[in-house]
């Protein structure tokens, strides 16, 4: 059996790192790349994977990103999801099992191998529904709409409010100037 594992998160600048492994119990038509679908079409095989799968999902949130590193964080959560699936061979979207021995990767393995495309889905999903129910905790910062990505308004935001406790402060971004001793 095959597990697959993406992640979601990676590159925000806000909100929690997720990684999903997931084991399918029966072939799922539409299957893809979590970043190809429309967010109704991945809300309906969220739905779909979670009833026909066996999986993992597993939070990093900020503070472990700023204080362990994000390598770290993923080469954890990928151990946790290992773990769980204990009897499975294991394939993670990308080029690095972040040292975690046992793990094969394939760049772009979220597009071609169904078991990776649900656990693509999965980590999006979920993220993307973690940064929707916090969002009413911080007002300022649109986080319904950018999931904590980088975007031109998420910046704005962050020059006008400053960094919530959900930022990853361990994060530079370049059009914010820090406080320099030079």
């Amino acid at each position: 059996m095959l597990c697959g594992i993406d992640e979601a998160g990676r590159g925000c600048i806000a909100g929690p790192l997720v990684v999903a492994g997931v084991v399918l119990n029966k072939n799922i038509d539409g299957l893809a790349d979590s970043k190809i679908l429309s967010e109704k079409r991945r809300d309906e095989l969220f739905v779909l994977i979670k009833q026909s799968a066996d999986y993992k999902i597993v939070f990093c949130d900020n503070d472990m990103i700023d204080k362990k590193g994000l390598s770290h964080c993923l080469g954890y959560a990928i151990k946790e999801i290992k773990e769980y699936f204990k009897e499975c061979d294991i394939l993670m979207d990308g080029n690095s099992s972040f040292g975690v021995d046992g793990v094969d990767t394939l760049v772009k393995a979220d597009a071609k191998i169904p078991q990776v495309s649900a656990a693509s889905i999965l980590a999006k999903v979920s993220r993307d529904t973690y940064m929707y129910n916090i969002c009413y905790k911080f007002p300022n910062y649109s986080f319904a709409n950018h999931k904590g990505y980088g975007t031109a308004l998420h910046v704005e935001e962050i020059k006008k409010y400053g960094y919530s406790s959900l930022h990853r402060k361990s994060f530079k971004i370049k059009s914010i100037r820090e406080p320099s001793l030079f």
